[in-house]
């Protein structure tokens, strides 16, 4: 599942794409349109600065911009910078990858090897959107639907 932190930072980078290239955004119109929390936003913003994600510019007519063009910043990269990992066990991890505590060992894992599938598939579709493409809000689920 995805963290809290993981959506807003997505929902901050889909927000900045909307005025790229020409405009920027405030804090505080972010976290208005978005609904994040202005400590949050913050802070991740100032991640996303540090990472290149984002430019800061100060002054009147200061705010945030992407700094890379929308093409060029994958759903996967996005992720990979706020979990570390698009990984849903430890051991499937490709950067940090680590032992499962209580787990049979790796080579006979089944489940393991089912996470490795997941993973990989996974990546495929994040790396393979970027902010540029369009991605529209689909309706919501009836309940029954989410039961079949």
């Amino acid at each position: 599942m995805l963290s809290q932190k993981t959506r807003y930072t997505i929902r901050t980078l889909q927000h900045l794409a909307d005025q790229y290239p020409d405009g920027r955004a405030q804090m505080g119109e972010i976290a208005a349109a978005q609904k994040i929390p202005a400590k949050f936003l913050t802070v991740i913003l100032s991640e996303l600065v540090r990472a290149g994600l984002v430019v800061s510019t100060r002054g009147r007519d200061g705010g945030y911009r992407l700094g890379l063009a929308p093409v060029d910043i994958r759903y996967g990269d996005i992720v990979r910078i706020t979990r570390g990992s698009l990984a849903l066990t430890p051991c499937t991890s490709r950067y940090a990858h680590e032992h499962c505590e209580n787990c049979l060992p790796e080579s006979e894992c089944r489940l393991r090897a089912l996470m490795l599938k997941v993973r990989d598939e996974m990546a495929a579709v994040l790396d393979g959107i970027t902010l540029a493409d369009p991605i529209q809000p689909v309706p919501e689920f009836a309940a029954e639907e989410e039961d079949a």
